[in-house]
């Protein structure tokens, strides 16, 4: 039974790049799947929110956890809201880590701080974890151009293993709204945890 729950058990992590939707279309269609979800929330991501959505967060992870959780109409058992400096929380042990985690979408210096090895907030720390318990870890990146330094540090952590999935939308499915564009990406998401999902028409469909 426990093996069953650990699987059932995803971080998620919005940092401060463009493209908030991503990253909390990915924790409703999560949660509606019956996964339990640990979130982090950079504050940079807060002000991305803000910007790209009009979405005022609540100041505590407490409030955001309610707040998202009437929002998506979720069981409440199944959100947690963690703060950048909870120290305390799951995802800080490899003794208690979720099964997978994704960073979505992943800034650059998200980026290059989970490729060196920082751990200076939380979303660092647990993807930290995540790689030295050789756990499922996928970046979702949202640059454009990339420089170098991205370049090398998207290959340095594909190399260890890391999943690196560009929110790259493709067009083949004729998307008539923005929210399709956000649904393709978090298809392919869905798809690298193993996680049945028809969010999206698939090619040849």
């Amino acid at each position: 039974m426990e093996d069953r729950r650990r699987q059932d058990r995803v971080c998620v992590a919005i940092s401060g790049a463009s493209g908030a939707a991503y990253g909390l279309r990915l924790v409703e269609v999560l949660l509606t799947a019956g996964v339990r979800v640990y979130l982090l929330i950079s504050d940079a991501a807060r002000v991305v929110c803000r910007e790209e959505l009009s979405l005022d967060l609540p100041d505590t992870a407490e409030a955001v956890t309610r707040f998202l959780n009437e929002r998506f109409g979720a069981d409440p058992d199944l959100l947690s809201v963690y703060a950048q400096d909870d120290w305390l929380s799951p995802v800080a042990s490899g003794s208690n880590a979720a099964q997978a985690m994704v960073v979505c979408p992943c800034s650059g210096g998200t980026l290059a701080a989970i490729a060196h090895g920082l751990s200076e907030n939380l979303i660092e720390r647990a993807a930290d974890v995540m790689l030295k318990e050789g756990l499922k870890l996928i970046l979702v990146p949202r640059e454009s151009p990339v420089s170098t330094i991205h370049l090398e540090n998207m290959l340095k952590l594909a190399q260890m293993g890391v999943r690196i999935l560009p929110a790259s939308p493709g067009f083949y499915h004729h998307p008539q709204r923005i929210e399709d564009l956000v649904d393709f990406i978090v298809a392919r998401i869905l798809d690298q945890l193993g996680l049945p999902n028809r969010i999206a028409q698939r090619w040849g469909e």
